[in-house]
């Protein structure tokens, strides 16, 4: 695709998106796996399938709805995708970026990422939650490859700190007082769909790692060209491979996923009483 035609795709999309609803998000959250009704207190909402936005991918992964839900709360509008895309479903890595890249053209300026991860930790334990304080892209492609233009921000970002400091603290105190077991993290990104194997396992932990997933990082680089502020929140659905002897099962993901999404709502809610 060309880059003159994909920012058309974006152009159109908002434009799709503003016709539906006159909100102005200025807050983007995006739900991972399990995670589709930790949705905030909202007013007004319009529920728009990611089929009816023109040039949006599809969602194909079990737990992945596929809408995007737009809405007010007494602090500002705020958008929701329930659901993402992955590289591992064939998407392209400039097709992934797109949403994020639609919210920043709709008025976002604070994004807040969620992804089920694997505890590379035997101290970080499922239904913990992780705050990201870095990554490593071990996916093999960057969203930013041969799509820039001047209005999407820097051709070499600097992402230095690039999970905001502040929202990372503020979370953290937030959690604290809600009782909700949190720690910080490196995220590994890898591109998956297979679970990753107890040598890789070993290796992502010598490396620094301290949990890993399949997804997040292509949103996070193209929200901080952007200038979005970032905020990363992981939540540990398993152990990852050779630190337990259990089976991998996306299954489980998602039921505890399920379990876990009513308190990720409320600690939205907090937030967005914070931002």
């Amino acid at each position: 695709m060309h880059v003159q035609t994909y920012i058309h795709s974006i152009r159109r999309a908002a434009d799709y998106i503003r016709s539906r609803s006159r909100v102005k998000p200025t807050v983007g959250i995006v739900l991972g796996s399990g995670l589709g009704q930790a949705i905030p207190k909202m007013k007004k909402v319009v529920v728009i399938p990611y089929s009816k936005i023109p040039g949006f991918p599809r969602t194909t992964v079990k737990g992945h709805e596929g809408k995007m839900l737009l809405g007010e709360t007494p602090y500002g509008g705020i958008a929701v995708m329930q659901g993402r895309f992955h590289y591992y479903e064939g998407h392209s890595m400039e097709s992934i970026a797109m949403p994020v890249r639609v919210f920043e053209y709709l008025g976002m300026k604070t994004l807040i990422l969620t992804t089920a991860v694997g505890s590379l930790r035997k101290d970080y334990k499922p239904g913990d939650i992780v705050m990201i304080t870095d990554h490593m892209n071990f996916m093999g492609r960057n969203p930013l490859r041969a799509f820039h233009e001047e209005e999407f921000g820097e051709m070499f970002p600097d992402l230095r700190n690039a999970y905001d400091p502040g929202l990372r603290k503020l979370t953290k105190q937030l959690c604290k007082k809600r009782g909700i077991p949190v720690h910080e993290g490196v995220y590994t990104a890898v591109g998956g769909p297979s679970y990753e194997t107890p040598a890789e396992i070993r290796a992502f932990r010598h490396l620094g790692g301290d949990v890993v997933g399949m997804s997040l990082v292509p949103e996070a680089i193209v929200a901080r060209q952007m200038g979005v502020r970032l905020l990363a929140i992981s939540w540990i659905s398993n152990f990852a491979s050779g630190l337990t002897n259990d089976n991998l099962s996306h299954q489980e993901v998602l039921d505890l996923g399920s379990r876990f999404s009513k308190r990720l709502g409320v600690l939205f809610d907090d937030l967005l009483q914070r931002l």
